[in-house]
């Protein structure tokens, strides 16, 4: 996946409470907890929260286009629960 011909996963975490600092972990880590569509025009962007080591963290992926942003979410919506290297393996081929 991209955003203006740059990989956007997976995303930068940013530290939101709970034990651990403000640099965050970096890579696919942790467990996704939370996914959701920004309610900002036009819809190209979809929000993730994980929790790694006690503490959770907040992401975020760009999208060129709000369909395709759209699909994303909601295949990581089923994806709660699950960890994030698992994720970053998942089929995106059939996605338009």
């Amino acid at each position: 996946m991209n955003y203006r011909g740059l990989r956007n996963w997976p995303p930068i975490w940013t530290w939101r409470g709970g034990p651990g600092d403000d640099e965050g972990p970096r890579g696919e880590v942790g467990i996704l907890r939370d996914v959701f569509l920004s309610r900002v025009e036009p819809r190209s962007r979809v929000y993730l929260i994980m929790e790694y080591q006690g503490a959770e963290y907040m992401g975020c992926l760009l999208f060129n286009e709000a369909k395709t942003c759209r699909q994303i979410c909601e295949l990581l919506a089923k994806h709660c629960g699950s960890p994030i290297s698992h994720i970053g393996s998942v089929d995106l081929s059939y996605l338009e």
